[in-house]
């Protein structure tokens, strides 16, 4: 069953998957080649490779990737990408009756194609020309189909790409922050402020208690309101101030983010690798993260100090295709993510239409 399923994938990715273009349009023309050479033969025995015969079929071959081309790079880019739906049924229509004259005059100039000499009567006339209309439409409907089918399977996969994704984000999210570690340190903070301030110790619980609660339940939703996020980076920032003692951050907000949405977890890859890079035993280490909304463009900037006496790899670049990947299925060609590093500090700013 599984390589069934295999197979399948496989064979609807050459049909959709951009890497397999090249061999889509060879396989196509193959086909178009092998419906084309019937020219040749009068019987399915007797072939026929006159000059007059071999005219026909070039132009036979030629007209057949008029229907294809002309449908897939003009009429269906046209109209259905406004979703035009009606208008391209009309324009299929009245492009197969145009290739229903094309055909009519090929085969005056070409009439040895014909597989009878004589002159056929009214109803073969009626019948043949029927029999064409009808030809030509189902394989223009057919192209039309294919075309259709193709942005839906390509939802599809977008769809259990960005699912598996989102999932992998959420687990190394949990994986790399929330560990035992972290809760330890966290709660033991608690349990020691819990006599002489008890309530910076419930302010350290109500904390964990929102991230975790946000984790298992909102982040589970397609979107989320950008300052639920915002607030989910606070309240980590928050307990990460307390485990240390030199470490400093600062988030800012600019424009109205009411009722803006994004995706969740969508920042704090950003956050957790910035603080993961900036520790800094001889000196203090700051993160500040901004976020400027104007006319649905997102701003995001995260900015984190390096240490001062740190390792080539230890930059705040490192460890983020999780996210890029992320930010391609979520956010196709809506974002421009970019990078610079100084001696002193790391800045990445994502740009997103949202």
């Amino acid at each position: 069953m599984m390589e069934l399923a295999a197979e399948h994938h496989r064979g609807i990715s050459f049909l959709t998957d951009r890497k397999y273009r090249l061999h889509r349009h060879v396989a196509l023309q193959l086909m178009i080649f092998l419906i084309s050479i019937s020219v040749f033969f009068d019987k399915p025995d007797t072939l026929n490779l006159s000059f007059n015969r071999f005219c026909g079929w070039i132009t036979y071959y030629l007209f057949m990737n008029m229907l294809v081309y002309v449908n897939v790079y003009v009429l269906f880019p046209y109209f259905m990408t406004n979703r035009r739906i009606l208008q391209y049924t009309i324009a299929v229509l009245l492009f197969t009756i145009f290739s229903m004259f094309i055909m009519v005059i090929l085969q005056d100039l070409f009439y040895d194609i014909a597989v009878s000499h004589q002159k056929p009567d009214s109803i073969a006339i009626f019948l043949s020309v029927t029999s064409s209309f009808f030809a030509i439409l189902l394989f223009m409907l057919g192209m039309s189909a294919l075309l259709l089918f193709k942005p839906l399977m390509q939802s599809h996969f977008r769809e259990k790409d960005l699912q598996k994704s989102t999932t992998e984000s959420k687990l190394q999210f949990l994986k790399s922050q929330i560990n035992p570690h972290f809760l330890f340190n966290t709660i033991n903070n608690a349990n020691i402020l819990i006599e002489d301030e008890p309530l910076m110790a419930a302010e350290i619980l109500t904390k964990l208690d929102d991230l975790l609660r946000y984790q298992w339940k909102d982040s589970h939703r397609e979107k989320v309101y950008l300052m639920d996020d915002i607030g989910l980076l606070t309240d980590y920032l928050d307990l990460e101030k307390i485990r240390r003692d030199e470490f400093y951050f600062c988030i800012q907000t600019q424009g109205n983010m009411g009722s803006a949405e994004v995706a969740p977890l969508l920042f704090i890859p950003f956050v957790e690798n910035a603080i993961k890079h900036n520790i800094d035993s001889d000196a203090a280490s700051y993160v500040n993260l901004v976020f400027s909304l104007d006319n649905d463009v997102l701003i995001f900037t995260c900015e984190n100090s390096k240490p001062v006496f740190s390792q080539p790899k230890a930059t705040g670049g490192i460890g983020l295709n999780n996210i890029v990947r992320r930010l391609d299925l979520l956010y196709k060609n809506k974002y421009v993510l970019e990078k610079a590093e100084t001696a002193q500090k790391y800045t990445v700013k994502l740009t997103l239409k949202i």
